[in-house]
């Protein structure tokens, strides 16, 4: 705090952390807030999972209520355009900071067509519930017009962030989201203790897994498999280049909490509306006619055995198809062998290709395992120890990776302005 460039960084994002808040208690115009408290679904892991991120916006139906979701997956379906699409890959690649520039304006087109359409359909959803007070297409444009502002709103925050701020603006803005239901969930799991030996032995082996499970996360994270990597040595003219040892690292968790996030867009679907067919009173007819109905409806259920062997298989997939669109192997052996550069006992070429092939399939699948115990101990608890809130899966990875992030960053600032005070304190807790 003493490095006024720093402090005024951090009031800032400070600041903005903030406004965030606030904005998730204004109500969004026309919508009857006492009745949707009493038709929304208290118990439901799926509504509950969707509320978190948006910090109880979702619960409260504020002019944040789609959170910052429509920016999330714009840019994943923009990321992975880029590999797709030619043209975004010529701007990515070749128009440097000016292409980025291009991605970074499409990705704010479509995080508003996203948001448009989300909030298009939820208006809908509450005028079926009888929610709106005055229904008709006049509530419906506005609360398009109030919810899309409201994302982008935050879009423009998490930006504002990273340019003035500490950096990494978004994910801050997420991470704060999700510790915003943090006392209330626990709470609640305090109102439902009863004081007896059994709830403190269950209490003190949730601290227990919710320590083990951030070690795990951190000690993943920053977990990386060395390829060490020699550069044969070069005369142009007088001068000699090359000759210095490196190494590839290959991240064990590449694709980050990406598949996590694939795999339960993909199940909270199927699961939400059957959850949804499943109260409708004319489906009851339905169940005894059709039992194959029943089953299907059973292997969606959420937190079913079925559902979670699908969850974890999604995981593992996309792990796999992420980190081949994202780390192109045949690029790197071919840049390798431009620069005279060859891994130890390996033959540079096709042998080089097929040996990162190799190990970064036995390495993505580390990582792969890794996101799907992670994911799932949420589900495990909820189903085993009867725990009240949402814990673990996406919300544990990206609080723990922002919280690793935006140390780095500080750190970064700190060192740029060559604070001594800061290097050594660092040096003595080592």
């Amino acid at each position: 705090m003493k490095i006024p460039e720093v402090r005024n960084r951090i009031l800032f994002t400070l600041g903005m952390i903030i406004v965030f808040r606030i904005g998730t208690h204004i109500p969004t115009p026309g919508v009857d807030g006492a009745q949707l408290i009493n038709i929304l679904p208290q118990d439901s892991e799926v509504f509950n999972f969707f509320n978190m991120f948006s910090g109880g916006a979702l619960r409260r139906f504020s002019i944040f209520a789609l959170g910052i979701a429509p920016y999330i997956n714009s840019s994943i379906i923009m990321q992975l355009l880029v590999y797709v699409i030619p043209k975004l890959e010529h701007l990515a690649k070749e128009e440097g900071e000016e292409g980025r520039k291009t991605i970074n304006q499409y990705t704010r087109y479509g995080t508003v067509l996203i948001g448009a359409l989300q909030a298009f359909g939820i208006s809908f959803m509450l005028e079926r519930y009888g929610c709106v007070l005055n229904p008709g297409w006049g509530f419906k444009l506005m609360a398009v017009i109030t919810l899309t502002a409201g994302t982008s709103f935050i879009m423009w925050l998490g930006e504002q962030m990273t340019s003035r701020g500490i950096g990494n603006g978004i994910s801050i803005l997420i991470t704060v989201g999700i510790l915003a239901g943090l006392p209330e969930a626990i709470y609640h799991q305090y109102t439902v203790m009863q004081g007896e030996l059994s709830d403190i032995l269950m209490t003190i082996a949730l601290l227990i897994i919710i320590w083990a499970t951030i070690v795990m996360i951190v000690f993943v994270q920053d977990g990386v498999r060395k390829i060490p990597v020699q550069y044969a040595k070069r005369v142009v003219g007088r001068r000699v280049y090359g000759g210095q040892n490196t190494y590839i690292p290959l991240r064990v968790n590449q694709a980050g909490v990406i598949p996590v996030i694939f795999a339960s867009s993909i199940l909270m679907f199927p699961a939400m509306i059957f959850q949804w067919l499943r109260e409708a009173s004319f489906m009851s007819d339905t169940l005894t006619a059709n039992p194959w109905l029943y089953t299907l409806l059973g292997i969606f259920s959420y937190n079913s055995v079925t559902y979670l062997l699908i969850y974890v298989v999604l995981i593992i997939f996309f792990t796999y198809f992420y980190t081949a669109i994202t780390f192109n192997i045949q690029d790197l052996a071919d840049n390798m062998k431009k620069y005279g550069g060859f891994i130890p006992g390996i033959r540079a070429g096709q042998k080089t290709v097929e040996f990162l092939e190799k190990t970064t399939s036995r390495v993505t699948l580390a990582g792969g395992i890794f996101l799907s115990i992670v994911a799932v101990i949420p589900n495990l608890l909820i189903k085993f120890m009867n725990v009240n809130f949402y814990f673990g899966g996406t919300a544990l990875l990206i609080v723990v990776g922002v919280a690793m992030d935006t140390m780095r960053q500080l750190e970064s600032h700190l060192v740029t302005r060559n604070y001594e005070g800061f290097m050594k304190k660092s040096k003595g807790l080592r």
